[in-house]
């Protein structure tokens, strides 16, 4: 297991560090000058619009690595490695998707903060000095919980997108494969599981107020149900981790 993350993150970071270094320079060399009072307005504005830029493309280069990743698992010839590995396919399974998920965590996360520093810095242009004394006064506990709750839900969300792709690739390789209409079959599965997925969120009902309009529902949450949304997000992707792993041991068509 402790390989498996090794190849998965190199694979990971050989397709993400030249990008990565270029925004990290880019976003240190602003924060750096505009700290400093080194950058006019205008340049302010040029750091925060190519900072914001950055964001999307850094994105995108994580969506084209974890594309290879997940390419790794099932296409020849590198997925006869990872099919041949020494470890249940639990363990391989957990190790490639917690990699991805952490390369894409810090890559978007140091994007992230350098485009609201300089952002910060282009408002405390306009505002003034005191921008910065009013920013530290308006961030309490209640905030900081707020953006870790938020934090949660992402990776939550992430972890379950990540593994309904997973899922349904691994359906096509496995039990639709090389039957008449497998595509379709396919494409019938990934609706089916997003459907479902989708109807789990039901069991919230008591934790907030739910509303019909025809065939849809809307669930209302308050604290204790954004809690609980967050929670069953985890135990939505935790199951299609156990399906997708069961099936990957049954047989995988490479």
């Amino acid at each position: 297991m402790k390989a498996q993350f090794k190849y998965t993150f190199l694979e990971g970071y050989y397709a993400r560090r030249g990008v990565f270094a270029v925004i990290f320079l880019m976003n240190l060399v602003f924060m750096i000058l505009g700290s400093l009072g080194l950058l006019p307005v205008a340049a302010k504005i040029t750091a925060v619009a190519l900072s914001g830029t950055a964001i999307g493309v850094m994105s995108i280069v994580n969506v084209i690595s974890n594309v290879g990743i997940i390419r790794r698992m099932f296409a020849a010839p590198r997925a006869y490695l990872y099919a041949l590995t020494p470890a249940p396919r639990r363990k391989t399974l957990f190790a490639s998707v917690i990699s991805m998920l952490a390369m894409d965590i810090a890559t978007t996360a140091v994007a992230i903060a350098g485009v609201i520093y300089l952002s910060l810095l282009l408002a405390g242009s306009f505002i003034g000095g005191g921008f910065w004394e009013m920013v530290r006064s308006n961030i309490g506990l209640t905030e900081i919980l707020t953006i870790l709750a938020y934090s949660a839900l992402l990776i939550a969300a992430y972890l379950l997108v990540t593994m309904i792709i997973v899922f349904i690739v691994t359906m096509r390789k496995s039990v639709f494969y090389q039957k008449h209409a497998g595509g379709i079959l396919t494409a019938l599965a990934a609706v089916g599981t997003v459907y479902v997925v989708t109807l789990t969120n039901i069991l919230l009902a008591p934790f907030g107020t739910v509303s019909r309009w025809g065939i849809h529902f809307t669930i209302t949450l308050g604290g204790t149900g954004q809690i609980m949304y967050v929670l069953l997000t985890f135990i939505q992707a935790a199951a299609l981790f156990v399906i997708t792993s069961k099936l990957m041991e049954r047989k995988i068509n490479i």
